[in-house]
């Protein structure tokens, strides 16, 4: 058992089926817009606490179709990335936005780094050292980890429309995103590109360095435009098209005789 409490949690984070043995690590780092008491309501209105800037909606529902569907374990944080976005490193001024494209955040404006500090202890290292911890643990029992994360994108953007449906993002290691891609013909004609809307010079691979890259682990991104997201019907969908892509993705990239997903 790579871990007894398959289903642990804290406040930073979550684990769902700890314990699974197939060839993935599935990562949500936008899963959540709960923002925990003590930083109030950031100044924002209620709508603005619900919306795409303070979550990834539908994110977690197919990371977690995902999980059982691989039998893969899933971390997934559950504070806003308003918060604390546990995708960008502590260093960078998008870690805590004061502003979230057309969302301005008053509360994070003037942070002074007593403040800053507090949110990466409290919010970005328990996240990331337990994706390290189920690294390790897993290695330690000879399975293959491939890193998987899970995320969602609006459909328009500062006012332009965005084409692309799925994106299969990934930074200096393309192996997965590139086996993945060759199984996009299945999905025709669902739009599936290669770092679109996003790519590693906008500073979206954080979590791709920091667990696949420096681990040497095949890794990828996975965007969801999230208009395909809007009720558990078509969360579930888009789980099942995505399995389409990964299942002969993880098998290709990942040694004869491994864990089956």
């Amino acid at each position: 058992m790579v871990l007894s409490d398959s289903n642990a949690h804290c406040e930073a984070y979550e684990v769902f089926n700890g314990a699974g043995r197939g060839g993935a690590l599935i990562l949500c780092e936008h899963a959540s817009h709960h923002i925990p008491h003590r930083y109030g309501d950031l100044g924002l209105a209620e709508a603005d606490r619900q919306s795409h800037a303070a979550w990834d909606p539908g994110a977690k529902a197919v990371a977690l179709a995902l999980s059982e569907a691989l039998d893969s374990p899933l971390i997934a944080s559950r504070i806003s990335r308003l918060v604390y976005d546990c995708n960008r490193p502590p260093e960078v001024a998008s870690a805590m936005p004061v502003k979230s494209e057309l969302i301005d955040v008053p509360g994070n404006r003037g942070l002074n780094a007593e403040q800053r500090e507090e949110r990466v202890h409290t919010s970005y290292q328990p996240f990331i050292k337990a994706v390290s911890r189920m690294i390790e643990a897993r290695k330690a029992e000879g399975l293959e980890t491939a890193l998987i994360t899970i995320h969602s994108f609006t459909p328009v953007y500062y006012g332009t429309p965005r084409a692309v449906e799925i994106g299969i993002l990934h930074d200096d290691d393309t192996r997965l995103a590139d086996a993945m891609l060759e199984q996009a013909p299945a999905l025709s004609p669902r739009r599936v590109e290669r770092n679109e809307p996003y790519g590693p010079a906008d500073g979206v691979t954080h979590s791709l360095q920091l667990h696949g890259l420096n681990n040497g682990l095949a890794n990828v991104m996975i965007e969801v435009r999230n208009d395909l997201l809007r009720n558990p019907q078509e969360e579930a969908q888009i789980a099942d098209e995505l399995l389409t892509l990964l299942r002969p993705a993880l098998a290709a990239v990942q040694p004869k005789g491994g864990p089956s997903a």
